[in-house]
């Protein structure tokens, strides 16, 4: 009987600490069940990447191995960083396959980021399918083949065919938190007319520097730092497998992923054909005003990459984002996220206007908000939590959305509580219009949070 833990099987990808919850033998079933799963769909081939992590190549081996034994051909990309697998689903039109990644989690967590088609990584209900798929252990039997795959030098063509640097030549800093971005930055900036400092760019799986999850804000010190004291236009941090961006100004500020957006959407207004933005339900109200302005028609969505994927290529959506900093555009480039490229984008825009950040988001409505808040809760909690809140403002007549958690909106602040997809926390934020009205809300609705966690408990 096979014996998987459910809960890696999350909203967007699977994802648990090593060896408990991921290990070699589990991870050579989840292949068998993989190989079976696409060979029914009708496919012959998958693409298999992984980062730099200590535990990834050990599973490489066992992943590749399972799905061989079902008769799938895996071609084999080695070391990469998710935006690189993207790529090669992409530039070589196999769409099936596993990216071998925990993202920006903890050095001791691994995971799998799966696509069994060409719309993209597998979510919701296609995941709790494949769990129960696998559970049932009817696996096919075969001799897949292997051979690799270098997405390397037609990864680093695209970054570079896919931006236009104006005349101001810029100076920037570049943290990749010593994750797998390492093994590709530098060759990539050295191809572009900016000036750069690198920092923590060795390839270091347990992450000696600071965790590369940017974020966070204290992740961005060293950066933040760094970009005051060289004189920098622009601080670009990466998270460990590439796949987000986090943005410090020339004056050492960090820009929130909204703004960022706020600042794109700026200068892509009349460069785009498709008006319509979108962003994630954790954004401020300062987006959703400045794309009013501009005269955008906009979505709010469920946070996820895998949700954002999807969205913007199905409606060609030309640039979007999520306040984690997932930044999508499909106007020069294929429609998935890359930190190393958004963060170029903002550097674009610098260079062709001559402008700092700051100049670029003046006049935008200012409120006072808090960064995301983690509120420890239990795994196998964290649901019934949100749909213990959803009850607790329905009975006290609260009106909420419920894209992704609960979003409580008023005229002058709103709320939203949601539950992780990727770690035992429920993530919160607030916005007001004032100091004191921001932390009022905040005292509230934690209160309330907490005491259901502690009833539960």
């Amino acid at each position: 009987m096979i014996k998987i833990n459910p809960l890696i099987f999350r909203a967007y990808d699977i994802r648990g600490i090593y060896p408990t919850d991921i290990n070699e033998d589990n991870t050579y079933i989840l292949g068998r069940s993989f190989g079976t799963y696409i060979s029914k769909l009708g496919f012959t081939e998958a693409l298999i990447g992984y980062d730099n992590r200590l535990s990834s190549p050990a599973l490489r081996d066992s992943l590749i191995s399972g799905i061989t034994s079902t008769g799938i051909n895996v071609v084999d990309l080695g070391l990469v960083t998710t935006p690189m697998f993207y790529y090669a689903r992409y530039n070589l039109n196999i769409w099936s396959g596993i990216m071998i990644t925990a993202s920006h989690n903890p050095s001791d967590h691994n995971g799998f980021k799966i696509s069994f088609t060409e719309i993209g990584n597998a979510l919701g209900e296609e995941i709790k399918d494949f769990y129960n798929f696998t559970l049932k252990g009817e696996f096919i039997d075969g001799n897949g083949t292997v051979k690799t795959y270098n997405i390397k030098d037609k990864y680093m063509e695209l970054i570079k065919s896919s931006l236009n640097f104006g005349e101001k030549r810029l100076k920037i800093a570049v943290d990749c938190g010593n994750g797998t971005t390492s093994i590709v930055i530098k060759k990539i900036l050295d191809q572009l007319p900016i000036d750069y400092k690198l920092m923590y760019a060795e390839s270091d799986p347990t992450f000696p520097n600071h965790h590369p999850d940017p974020s966070v804000p204290d992740n961005l010190k060293d950066l933040q730092k760094e970009v005051i004291e060289s004189n920098c236009d622009l601080g670009i941090a990466l998270d460990a497998d590439g796949d987000r961006i986090g943005i410090v100004d020339n004056l050492g500020n960090i820009i929130s992923s909204d703004l960022y957006m706020i600042v794109m959407y700026r200068f892509l207004k009349d460069k785009l054909e498709n008006k319509t933005a979108l962003y994630d339900v954790k954004c401020s109200k300062s987006l959703i005003d400045e794309l009013d302005k501009l005269g955008y028609n906009h979505i709010m969505n469920r946070t996820g990459n895998s949700y954002f994927y999807r969205k913007i290529n199905q409606d060609n959506i030309g640039f979007g984002g999520e306040y984690s900093g997932h930044i999508f555009f499909k106007d020069r480039f294929p429609g998935f996220d890359d930190g190393i490229y958004a963060g170029l984008r903002m550097a674009e825009v610098l260079s062709v206007t001559g402008k700092t950040i700051s100049e670029l988001l003046e006049g935008i409505n200012q409120y006072y908000s808090t960064p995301e808040i983690k509120v420890p809760v239990k795994e196998e909690h964290k649901f019934q939590v949100i749909d213990e809140i959803k009850e607790y403002l329905n009975n006290n007549h609260q009106p909420f959305k419920d894209i992704d958690g609960v979003r409580i909106e008023n005229d002058d602040f709103w709320v939203l509580i949601r539950a992780s997809n990727t770690t035992p926390y429920l993530t919160v934020r607030f916005e007001a219009n004032t100091d004191s009205l921001l932390n009022s809300i905040q005292e509230k609705y934690l209160d309330i949070i907490n005491n259901i966690i502690h009833k539960d408990n």
